[in-house]
């Protein structure tokens, strides 16, 4: 199967977006593998991720305004403070994925969250330290882990963050730019390897 996808406008692109085009080429085109120093998009992805465990990113693309709603904006240090009042109304809600454990790992980051800002100042500094060498990189999407994030995941769990594997950590990794994973040929390749080469790493 050809690793492209030809859309609408006769440009091509991953072939996940083939999937749901309506939903995914504008994440696909404006976000997916672009960079990102911002700790609270960063903390948001990565609770998406974990969200995502076990479901399609198409349903939970679809609920993330909700789940923007839902968790304060995904800002770390409102979630952190949520109490079990917060779960109970967290669970009638329709609009996000109604499942405790994941729920609570999100509450449970978020005070993790704070506390690695905190140690590291931010979180940005800390998760791009994971950026893999560019000649470490597989040929694009081709793995659902690397090294790097088997060692990150094992570093967030020590430090007591849940639902971090490392499946979840390369999503998470792929869509915030620390790899460029779009397919040889795919549109946004080259403009997000050119997004790479300006982005100043935080340090």
């Amino acid at each position: 199967m050809s690793e492209l996808f030809t859309g609408p406008d006769g440009h091509k692109r991953c072939r996940w977006c083939s999937a749901a085009p309506d939903e995914f080429l504008p994440y696909h085109d404006q976000e997916w593998g672009f960079p990102v120093a911002d700790d609270q998009r960063l903390f948001e992805k990565l609770c998406l991720e974990s969200f995502q465990s076990g479901l399609s990113w198409r349903t939970i693309l679809a609920k993330r305004e909700n789940f923007r709603q839902a968790f304060s904006g995904f800002d770390f240090n409102k979630v952190a403070r949520f109490t079990e009042k917060d779960i109970d109304r967290l669970l009638q809600d329709e609009g996000i994925v109604r499942h405790r454990g994941k729920i609570e790992a999100v509450i449970n980051n978020a005070k993790c969250a704070r506390e690695l800002v905190q140690q590291e100042g931010s979180l940005a500094a800390f998760f791009w330290r994971y950026e893999p060498a560019e000649n470490d990189l597989p040929e694009p999407q081709t793995v659902s882990q690397s090294p790097e994030s088997v060692v990150l995941s094992k570093t967030l769990k020590k430090m007591g963050w849940k639902f971090v594997g490392p499946t979840t950590v390369y999503s998470f990794m792929q869509a915030m730019g620390l790899v460029n994973d779009h397919a040889t040929g795919c549109m946004s390749r080259t403009l997000v390897d050119q997004a790479r080469k300006k982005f100043a790493r935080p340090s």
